[in-house]
């Protein structure tokens, strides 16, 4: 089994897919509204800092440095802050760097939850006499997603249906999240032993939503109201109790903006299960397993509907079996 991830790239966006318990809906989630989900988003998040994703040697004059190595530093770790004062962008530890003249600045480093402050001499590149640390770094991190409800009355959403992560299954701590109309133009089809993914275009003019909060259970926040929501379908909310092991379908899109439907069965219902895999799923659509092995990154969210209700949100994919993965309920999401 894998944990459907969000995946992040510096240069190139790779898409999604990726992964609580309770005993009921939400107070009012009865008899809110909602808009059936099933189309992809691009998300744009803060890193929170200046994250570090190569190491690098800076060619100095009296030679070859590697500072940042030197001291520790490895690929993963989070610059937060330099001298006290907080690093954002990459810009912000350009200026630290060039404000220091080659003196020992004190970085703020956070690794695995933890936080320690690190003593880092810059050096002067020879060849653009910048003074640097020998790092590669990102500030922003990009990824797909499904988006899985919309209240239609409130225009909040729900999304991913799972904790955002990196490529080794870290939970990742973001801030400033920005949602962005998404057109899928291809597939890396999925097989036994290695999720498939899908692959997408951000359209950074359609900024369709504002994220607000980042949790184990999803990304979520508010339509922009001058959404097309002409197309979306009314669906009826159903808590966990109501699923049965049978036929429903899922909501995806695996080309373009609109989504689709396809068959699957629930072979399992687990309504206390604590880490959200309240479904066990098996795509049964042909056209899916055609198109896409399965299930596959950037599916993450795609709304679970049986009975004509929205009961959860494909969460996982089973590396040995990619028409087989797990599902979180509805009401988990709802409590975010």
């Amino acid at each position: 089994m894998r944990k459907l991830k969000f995946f992040f790239a510096a240069f190139a966006i790779f898409l999604t897919v990726a992964v609580c318990c309770g005993t009921g809906l939400r107070a009012n989630a009865a008899s809110d509204e909602y808009y059936l989900g099933g189309m992809t988003a691009g998300f744009s998040l803060s890193a929170g800092g200046a994250e570090i994703i190569g190491l690098s040697e800076v060619n100095a004059e009296d030679g070859i440095h590697r500072p940042a190595e030197e001291v520790g530093l490895k690929v993963g770790d989070l610059i937060c802050a330099a001298d006290g004062i907080q690093i954002k962008t990459i810009a912000d530890m350009n200026r630290t760097l060039e404000k220091s003249g080659g003196k020992e600045v004190k970085f703020t480093v956070k690794r695995d939850g933890e936080t320690a402050e690190i003593g880092i001499v810059p050096v002067k590149d020879k060849k653009n006499g910048k003074y640097k640390i020998g790092v590669l770094i990102r500030d922003t991190l990009t990824g797909i997603g499904t988006v899985t409800f919309i209240n239609k009355n409130t225009l909040r959403f729900g999304s991913l249906g799972h904790a955002v992560c990196d490529e080794n299954n870290q939970t990742l701590d973001i801030s400033d999240p920005k949602v962005y109309l998404c057109s899928v133009i291809g597939v890396n089809k999925g097989k036994r032993g290695k999720a498939g993914e899908l692959r997408g275009l951000f359209l950074n003019d359609k900024n369709i939503a504002k994220a607000e909060t980042v949790c184990d259970t999803g990304l979520y926040g508010t339509f922009d109201r001058n959404y097309d929501f002409s197309r979306c379908e009314t669906v009826e909310i159903a808590p966990i109790s109501e699923a049965t092991i049978g036929k429903a379908v899922i909501y995806s899109t695996i080309d373009g903006i609109c989504p689709q439907e396809y068959e699957i069965c629930i072979a399992k219902v687990d309504a206390d299960n604590r880490e959200n895999k309240n479904f066990v799923i098996k795509v049964t659509d042909e056209r899916l397993i055609e198109e896409t092995g399965g299930i596959v990154q950037g599916m993450s969210g795609s709304p679970i509907v049986q009975n004509g209700k929205l009961i959860g949100a494909v969460t996982h994919v089973f590396l040995n079996d990619p028409t087989r993965g797990y599902g979180i309920g509805i009401e988990n999401m709802l409590k975010n």
